[in-house]
């Protein structure tokens, strides 16, 4: 994931990590930036095959 605010790209579960403090973080489709703490919306599913996807392409084609 990549912060809209600072632009730091972190993994979904350094977010939730951020998040455990607050009590409605099971039912929020919000992740907490770990460096600013600016919460954006978590990632589709498919946006995350995509990346997973090309991220496996790269990695073969080197």
């Amino acid at each position: 994931m990549k912060c809209q605010l600072c632009g730091l790209e972190f993994r979904e579960e350094e977010g939730q990590a951020a998040c455990m403090g607050c009590p409605v973080s099971r039912s929020c489709s919000l992740i907490k930036c770990p460096n600013c703490g600016y919460e954006v919306p978590k990632e589709p599913g498919l946006i995350k095959k995509l990346k997973r996807w090309k991220e496996r392409r790269n990695e073969t084609q080197r």
